[in-house]
């Protein structure tokens, strides 16, 4: 397996969220991670690097039993 990198996009007040690419490879993996708040309700952008991290971890386990693979081109037919 590739080296897993990930790519956090920019902070949604609305959601809580932040957008994250994760790419391993010819895998890329798109998903939203809720973002860390400090007590006053502003987002800690260090604090949610960290907490997309251990999803990270979580995606690369998927990756390596293959629960996360690359999707499939569409109207690709099958040999």
């Amino acid at each position: 397996m590739s080296e897993l990198t990930t790519k956090i996009g920019t902070y949604n007040a609305e959601t809580k969220s932040v957008p994250v690419t994760f790419t391993s490879g010819d895998i890329v993996h798109k998903r939203d991670v809720n973002a860390v708040l400090k007590d006053s309700g502003a987002y800690d952008k260090a604090a949610t690097a960290v907490r997309v991290a251990e999803v990270a971890n979580g995606v690369a386990a998927k990756i390596s039993l293959g629960v996360i693979a690359v999707a499939p081109v569409e109207g690709a037919v099958e040999a």
